[in-house]
């Protein structure tokens, strides 16, 4: 007897429509794709950096180290997005490329209706800015730098459950 597929677990994002997302956010940041043979393998790669960056945003946060759990909250969504071009389009070269291809998967979120989602990728990924310029400019106060982090990471799951193949990257 063969296993029962597994379904889709978000039919509201097929993967033609994540692909071409995607395709949008490199052409607006100007950065040809550049797909290869080795394309699934980053995109595992990424996610697995993904919680990397997480692991590591916690650990600098526990250690007072507020710059460095900054820097590792913006690697976590950063890293998430990367993971996510690379199964579906292409590898980002660009910092451009980020903060394009997330306004395109919460621009995707918003046309199949799902409002809630992108607001949350658009106010989520900009506290995970917020983050980024916090490592060079290292002015938040713990409690903003925590808050922030646990925003980052609920972003990254959002992303993954909505437009990862399986709805996890593990």
């Amino acid at each position: 007897m063969s296993p029962t597929p597994t379904p889709n677990p978000n039919p509201a994002y097929p993967p033609a429509d994540i692909a071409a997302a995607v395709a949008r956010g490199l052409r607006k940041a100007n950065d040809p794709p550049q797909l290869g043979p080795d394309a699934a393998r980053f995109a595992r790669k990424y996610a697995a950096m993904s919680q990397n960056f997480r692991n590591g945003a916690w650990r600098h946060l526990d250690e007072d180290d507020l710059a460095q759990a900054s820097n590792k909250a913006w690697g976590l969504v950063a890293e998430t997005i990367k993971a996510i071009s690379a199964e579906y389009g292409g590898f980002l070269h660009k910092h451009q490329s980020i903060i394009e291809v997330a306004w395109e998967l919460a621009g995707l979120a918003r046309n199949a209706g799902d409002t809630d989602a992108a607001r949350q990728i658009i106010r989520s990924f900009n506290g995970a800015r917020t983050q980024h310029a916090n490592f060079y400019e290292n002015e938040l106060p713990d409690v903003v730098v925590l808050e922030e982090l646990i925003h980052c990471e609920e972003l990254s799951a959002l992303l993954f459950a909505l437009f990862w193949p399986d709805g996890t990257p593990a």
